[in-house]
């Protein structure tokens, strides 16, 4: 009996032994948010160290396109600022409240801990869809629209709520069922009756580039989910198919109004083209106008009220006027940066939840700049996107800089498994 006694003896002392290491190996993965509360402060305020840090070089990307966007959308909207408001200065001080308010988002929410995201996420996508009404029964802006929900300051555009709340949700919902995406249950009917559901509210506003970027983003997200590609491709189809019908019935008029004249801004076939055109034949000229170099920082010819407001959607086509085709090249190149720098963290990162939601928190951004880009060429029909970082905004801004924050949130961890 001795040595089965030594054996159960010995057993006993393994299964101690692996239970503790266990424990041990569990505290290092986890332990940036376990750390006892007093040694998890004193990590913390080394922000940029290389362990429990943010990641630099994607901190200083955004405040660089930060830096560059304020300066030129001040460039942008000064002319337009003082005829409208009287003060050449209204937009940019306006605007730098924005940012620091964004930007001290995006440290507390560089602190945050994501995965706590992931149990609120229903409840953000809730959220997204009472903004979604609320916006639906307070009165009209201009143009007949109802898109904003007045704050004082600024205004709240539901859509950017929205835009969050779907990369966030399907984050949380692809983790949790990664296994089982590849069903249509799991996939399909998920992804059709959030989008379905949002876009109806969005159609009603109406907000029609919120629907194209919202259905690129559940596309986005469900295919990095796991999805079968055969879903996606029946889809489209479909999507397809709706849009026809509404087109063909009349249901799609605002956006048909929006669509005219597209590719014809250069051509003159009679007086009310060319005046609804105008916007866009502008944008052409400045982009023509820049050359190779530009016009020099400043000295921008169609913000002096040729370009209808400038500082919003078509202020990159004024960046081309001023800094020319290198200038807007390496902007450009600094926002392939920024998505490739986050996309990396991502891939990165300790979890699937942190994965999927870097990558559609920075793929969103990729997403609004090409929009921007096609637009302002008229590559696309005149539709309302922003440009990121750039164009002037508050509840753009501030949401896009608190996004930022949680993917540098997620940059911590992917810090610690490098290490």
């Amino acid at each position: 009996m001795a040595p089965f006694k030594k054996m159960l003896l010995k057993a006993d002392v393994n299964k101690i032994y692996d239970e503790e290491y266990q424990r041990e190996q569990s505290a290092k993965d986890e332990k940036f948010f376990i750390r006892p509360s007093h040694q998890r402060k004193m990590k913390n305020t080394k922000l940029f160290s290389i362990g429990m840090g943010i990641d630099l070089p994607f901190c200083i990307i955004i405040l660089v396109l930060l830096t560059i966007g304020t300066i030129m959308m001040f460039s942008a909207s000064y002319a337009y600022s003082y005829y409208t408001q009287g003060d050449s200065y209204y937009y940019l001080v306006r605007q730098l409240i924005f940012v620091a308010i964004g930007i001290a988002a995006m440290v507390v929410m560089s602190f945050f801990n994501y995965n706590k995201l992931h149990k609120i996420a229903p409840i953000v996508l809730g959220i997204a869809y009472f903004s979604l009404l609320l916006v639906l029964i307070l009165p009209a802006g201009d143009g007949n629209v109802k898109r904003w929900i007045p704050m004082g300051l600024f205004n709240i555009q539901p859509s950017e709520i929205a835009k969050f709340a779907v990369i966030l949700f399907f984050a949380h919902w692809a983790s949790k069922y990664y296994n089982k995406m590849q069903f249509a249950r799991y996939s399909v009917i998920p992804g059709l009756v959030i989008f379905g559901t949002i876009a109806i509210l969005l159609y009603l506003e109406p907000h029609y580039s919120g629907i194209v970027i919202i259905a690129i983003l559940t596309v986005l997200m469900l295919f990095i989910g796991g999805i079968q590609k055969k879903y996606l491709i029946i889809g489209f189809v479909a999507v397809a198919a709706i849009v026809g019908i509404l087109a063909i019935t009349g249901g799609l008029s605002y956006a048909m109004t929006r669509m005219d004249g597209w590719g014809q801004s250069l051509v003159y076939t009679d007086e009310d083209m060319w005046q609804t055109t105008w916007q866009t034949r502008n944008s052409l000229y400045a982009i023509g106008s820049g050359g190779l170099w530009g016009l020099g920082l400043g000295q921008s010819r169609q913000k002096y009220l040729y370009l209808p407001e400038p500082q919003n959607d078509f202020i990159f086509a004024i960046v081309v006027e001023e800094l020319g085709l290198v200038g807007a090249a390496i902007i450009l190149l600094i926002f392939a940066l920024l998505v490739w720098r986050g996309i990396t963290l991502s891939l990165r990162a300790k979890d699937k939840f942190g994965k999927l939601l870097g990558i559609g928190l920075t793929s969103q951004i990729g997403i609004q700049v090409v929009l921007n880009i096609l637009v302002i060429t008229d590559w696309l029909p005149n539709t309302g996107i922003s440009l990121p970082f750039f164009s002037y905004g508050g509840s753009s801004l501030i949401m896009l800089l608190a996004q930022m924050g949680i993917v540098l949130s997620i940059s911590r961890t992917a810090n610690i498994e490098r290490k």
